[in-house]
């Protein structure tokens, strides 16, 4: 097996793997924390790194019938939500390609601000 390859998404607050802290998005791709999902409360994103995805699997839902895949953390395996394939009603297809990750099997913490847009930052003497 070769080595495993991750991505960095920086950002002022950053979101990770419960289990092993592996970064995978940040709060400028998040769409909605009003989801639920098996552990509870439940973030949508439009775009995560850092994830391995199941097999496409057919699911009913609170809001219809979804085609979804599992996701789990590319680093140490573990399961953190679910990415929507094809959403049958018209109404819901806003959620096809986003992934929901399950906020008691994520951790958040502080990221770095971005410094091209921080002033005076080749001034290094205030």
């Amino acid at each position: 097996m070769g080595k495993i390859f991750l991505e960095h998404s920086n950002g002022v607050k950053l979101y990770s793997c419960g289990a092993c802290e592996t970064n995978l998005t940040n709060k400028g791709h998040l769409i909605s924390t009003r989801f639920t999902g098996a552990t509870g409360r439940a973030y949508l994103f439009k775009y995560v790194v850092n994830l391995t995805y199941s097999n496409v699997q057919d699911r009913v839902m609170l809001t219809g019938r979804h085609m979804v895949r599992d996701v789990m953390c590319k680093s140490c395996g573990a399961k953190l939500g679910w990415m929507y394939e094809f959403a049958t009603e018209e109404n819901q297809r806003y959620k096809e390609g986003k992934v929901i990750l399950e906020h008691a099997l994520i951790t958040e913490s502080e990221g770095f601000p971005d410094i091209s847009s921080t002033p005076n930052r080749n001034n290094f003497e205030q």
